[in-house]
């Protein structure tokens, strides 16, 4: 009987969008929403060490549009590059983000949304990639990523749905 009394109490807090239940879900604070911030800036500046110290030292990038999974070490050199080049003002690149789900207390974050990248090349011509994404995130002095998923290509038009 205790069994199915659990059971029902947890179904009943889920069915009745209880927010408590397993630690409490309340709107990113503000140093999350910071975090994101940050990521931009690293990016438009080209600064790639603020930009690797955004990741925990063990992060993983899973890639579904190559189908691999490897540390973030491994990712943060293959995108050294476009960093330099555009703090060598050699191009521009900026990144914006669009969440459709957040779920975080004050340790842990699982963000699921879509990233808009954009680069300007030196001789002005512009490309562009919108891509469904997932980040989970830890707080211990400071948010760090700890897993980014980048999903699949998103089109310009789920991007403005997000919006």
């Amino acid at each position: 009987m205790k069994k199915i009394l659990g059971v029902s109490l947890t179904l009943a807090l889920v069915l009745t969008g209880s927010q408590t239940a397993f630690g409490g879900h309340r709107e990113p604070s503000p140093d999350l929403d910071a975090f994101w911030d940050e990521l931009a800036r690293t990016v438009a500046e080209g600064d790639f060490e603020g930009y690797a110290a955004m990741y925990h030292e063990d992060a993983i990038l899973v890639s579904g549009l190559s189908e691999t999974s490897y540390p973030i070490s491994q990712a943060l050199e293959e995108w050294k590059q476009g960093f330099v080049d555009t703090r060598e003002g050699k191009m521009q690149a900026s990144v914006e983000f669009r969440f459709t789900q957040r779920l975080s207390d004050e340790t842990t974050a699982h963000l699921t949304g879509m990233f808009h990248y954009a680069v300007v090349d030196g001789a002005g011509a512009r490309t562009e990639q919108f891509v469904h994404f997932e980040a989970l995130l830890i707080n211990t002095n400071g948010w760090k990523m700890m897993m980014e998923y980048q999903k699949s290509l998103a089109s310009q038009e789920e991007w403005e749905a997000a919006g």
